[in-house]
């Protein structure tokens, strides 16, 4: 958001739950806390709350490094180092930072990890992540492995794999870490204000089928998502952010005010979007303004469900505590085919009345970008919506060409306002749904 834009109480309390973690990273080893590194989809946060592990989370170090205009510099560095062009751009970013002495995003140094926690949700790099930092760290590694739903549905056998992965691999190597048992009242407890949190986020999510939207459910939407991907979820600090969150989206729509955009509130909600794929975060709010301005809101995405679809009706359980864990780990969107993919988002399209969707594909990361033309195509097919396709990256500036991606935004939505009011002939969106491919001049 603009330095001028008054920030609303949640994302003042947001701000301050994050500098506090970094603050206790900081002062972890002298305090003798102990340091477990994780991931965001999958994550086991509840389990390292109960154990008093605090987590550090190498994706949220990139995308914050990419924000802070440093994940260029990190990205060079990792390259000298040997790491190859198509890598993907978070991991050369964290080996760059950790390189270059492993400073957070509040400029905190952070601690060494005592373990790391490898949960594989259908992105093979995590584990070749892992395996250099367990080769730089020299510490134990611990490995949940969660089976892919090739047949886009869980089973009970691949839920009772999961859970017993957790209960007996994955539970005692913590246990080693933190040098106690674990409390499974107090692990129930933490997943209690998981629930919580997520039912008050659902509520902000779906607050996006009105009209205007009060929310911004891709750009404003990571932001909301923070607490609750990262570091926080399992907590009461958590389940307080997302109240206040939800009781500033309800006083919005009681107003009948539009989303936030970087430049204050929308003035008119021309466009309803939906996207899929992961945003720019080296130009965040330059790419946010290439739909703003133009008066287009994106009503629901893909990205800010990647860690977890609470709003098709999971919920973490203190009844179930492993299953529901387990549960949560193979229900990550990264662990979906692609038919229940396109089926979620031609769900969205319809359930948002959105005008159209649109594709951000992600140079360097093949979790996302896989089949997203066939997606495109299919959705186009299924809904009748025209598709909009664009090429960037995560944290690499060198592949955001602002001036192309902005005549490619324009031209979608100058397409997009030309058929609001009649059928999409197949087909015919895709000469303007070209990807953006190459290094920004």
């Amino acid at each position: 958001m603009s330095e001028n834009v008054e920030k609303d109480r949640s994302q003042v309390r947001q701000k301050q739950m994050i500098a506090n973690h970094f603050e206790r990273l900081s002062r972890a080893k002298e305090e003798g806390k102990k340091v477990v590194y994780t991931f965001v989809p999958g994550n086991l946060t509840e389990l390292l709350g109960a154990l008093d592990l605090l987590p550090v989370l190498p994706e949220i170090n990139a995308l914050q490094s990419g924000m802070r205009k440093k994940s260029g510099g990190y990205i060079s560095a990792a390259e000298k180092a040997g790491h190859s062009e198509d890598v993907c751009t978070y991991v050369k970013c964290d080996v760059g930072m950790l390189k270059n002495g492993n400073f957070g995003p509040t400029g905190t140094k952070l601690p060494e990890p005592d373990l790391l926690l490898l949960s594989y949700t259908g992105c093979f790099t995590f584990m070749k992540w892992f395996e250099i930092l367990k080769q730089e760290y020299k510490c134990p590694i611990v490995m949940l492995q969660v089976p892919y739903q090739s047949e886009g549905e869980i089973t009970e056998e691949m839920r009772q794999y999961v859970a017993e992965q957790i209960r007996d691999v994955v539970v005692p190597a913590l246990e080693q870490t933190a040098g106690k048992k674990l409390d499974m009242e107090r692990l129930r407890e933490q997943l209690r204000w998981s629930a919580k949190a997520e039912d008050d986020l659902v509520k902000v999510w779906e607050s996006a089928k009105k009209r205007p939207s009060p929310i911004d459910g891709y750009f404003g939407g990571v932001h909301y998502v923070g607490p609750i991907f990262s570091s926080f979820r399992g907590s009461e600090e958590a389940a307080l952010y997302y109240k206040e969150l939800r009781e500033e989206i309800e006083e919005r729509v009681a107003r009948g005010e539009g989303a936030m955009t970087p430049d204050g509130p929308q003035a008119k909600e021309k466009y309803r979007l939906v996207v899929e794929g992961p945003p720019n975060w080296t130009s965040f709010n330059d790419f946010w303004r290439m739909f703003s301005r133009e008066g287009a809101t994106v009503v629901a995405s893909t990205y800010t469900r990647v860690g977890g679809l609470y709003d098709q009706g999971y919920r973490h359980s203190p009844d179930k505590p492993f299953e529901s864990m387990a549960d949560y780990a193979l229900g990550c969107y990264t662990n979906l085919n692609l038919p229940s993919r396109v089926n979620l988002l031609e769900k969205y399209i319809k359930e948002y009345d959105a005008d159209g969707f649109f594709i951000n594909s992600v140079k360097s990361c093949n979790s996302f970008s896989v089949g997203q033309l066939l997606m495109l195509r299919e959705l186009e097919k299924r809904t009748g919506k025209p598709g909009g396709f664009i090429e960037s990256d995560l944290v690499d500036p060198r592949y955001f060409g602002k001036a192309n991606i902005e005549n490619r935004v324009q031209s979608y939505l100058q397409m997009l306002d030309a058929r609001m009011n009649r059928p999409l002939v197949p087909g015919e969106g895709l000469p303007v749904a070209l990807p953006v491919l190459g290094r920004a001049p």
